[in-house]
């Protein structure tokens, strides 16, 4: 099976790149997130995770680490940090080094108005023809965080516009996990719903989708073509809580066409792909309760592959078999062999928790 991982993220979370005091409250709920999605080996100390991490490091926990083939970078726009946590600059290098391994996703805020329109251009010009744009639902200036929502036409709706006219074709947005003490408004789903109907020619990538707001999630999977879901965070219960995993996927897959649109992704480095991985591929089917109740079919080898890659690949209309064959001996194929290295071994990690 081919794993095109579609969110990964090095991110600064070194005290030296906080802009304001919000910073510290996110660098405490994702370094407690990595403790509490990770199983026994996983676990990183809070020196350890707390760091600038590096884009090399991400890729080798990638690709040398884990089974994953290709993954998406994000450009994160959270003016918390000053680099916005996943920065340009870290996206430029991977386009740089790697360019066979990733694809790459610009990151705006819409709050920003027309700073953000060329913000959003000079990155476009930057990486070679990217293919979507990241959002966050909040705007974090100075002391005060600000949120917007996804049907606003004088915030948000200018960011699709312009973002179709420059070839982007998916606009992905941080819901369900709210990033610190912040109004819950703007991580709901409905607000998709208008962006979906005003924009048919944009897929909408929910970021997180299952992890909060399931039912919305998966009605909005059966009703738009264009609403796609990114099982980031979501991925990690496939390990630490199994049963609570089995019902969110019964949940999106409910709809008849709705697999065609749920896509795999690791968030990687907020926790280590490779054990979540292992276990949706290798272990994960629906208990006879829910198949013989009627409540979903038994999830077959063939979804699995579409989760896993396939759909990711139709969405942006890329070449799978062509991407694999440009990286079946390269240095990351080389590296990993048969088995995947050691958890956190090529990177620069000096213990785990």
């Amino acid at each position: 099976m081919c794993v095109f991982d579609a969110v990964v993220h090095p991110y600064n979370l070194d005290e030296t790149n906080f802009a304001t005091e919000h910073a510290r409250s996110i660098t405490t709920m994702l370094s407690r997130g990595n403790a509490g999605t990770s199983p026994e080996g996983y676990r990183l100390s809070t020196e350890d995770y707390e760091r600038d991490w590096g884009i090399d490091e991400v890729a080798t926990m990638s690709f040398v680490e884990c089974y994953t083939d290709l993954a998406a970078y994000h450009v994160t726009p959270i003016r918390a940090f000053h680099d916005g946590v996943n920065s340009v600059e870290k996206g430029l290098e991977a386009q740089e080094r790697w360019s066979d391994r990733f694809v790459f996703y610009v990151g705006v805020d819409p709050m920003e108005g027309d700073a953000a329109l060329e913000d959003l251009e000079r990155q476009v010009e930057l990486f070679h023809d990217p293919v979507g744009l990241k959002l966050y639902p909040n705007s974090w200036t100075a002391g005060e965080v600000r949120g917007w929502l996804m049907d606003d036409p004088e915030v948000a709706f200018p960011v699709f516009e312009r973002a179709a006219q420059l070839g982007i074709r998916t606009v992905a947005i941080h819901k369900a996990l709210p990033l610190g003490p912040v109004e819950l408004l703007h991580y709901r789903v409905d607000d998709i719903d208008r962006a979906a109907i005003a924009f048919p020619q944009l897929n909408f990538e929910i970021v997180h989708g299952g992890m909060a707001f399931l039912e919305e999630t998966a009605w909005q999977l059966a009703r738009f073509d264009n609403v796609w879901v990114n099982l980031e965070s979501t991925a990690t219960m496939a390990r630490r809580r199994p049963k609570a995993f089995e019902h969110a996927m019964a949940t999106l897959m409910r709809g008849p066409k709705s697999i065609e649109r749920i896509l795999w992704g690791t968030g990687a480095m907020v926790a280590h792909p490779r054990p979540h991985l292992e276990a949706f591929a290798r272990e994960f089917r629906f208990s006879d309760e829910l198949v013989e109740g009627g409540i979903v079919a038994q999830i077959t080898e063939d979804d699995k592959r579409a989760i896993l890659g396939e759909n990711y690949a139709r969405m942006h209309g890329i070449d799978l078999e062509a991407r694999l064959a440009a990286i079946a001996d390269d240095d990351f194929a080389r590296r990993r062999g048969d088995e995947p290295a050691p958890p956190y071994s090529t990177t620069r990690v000096s213990v785990l928790a």
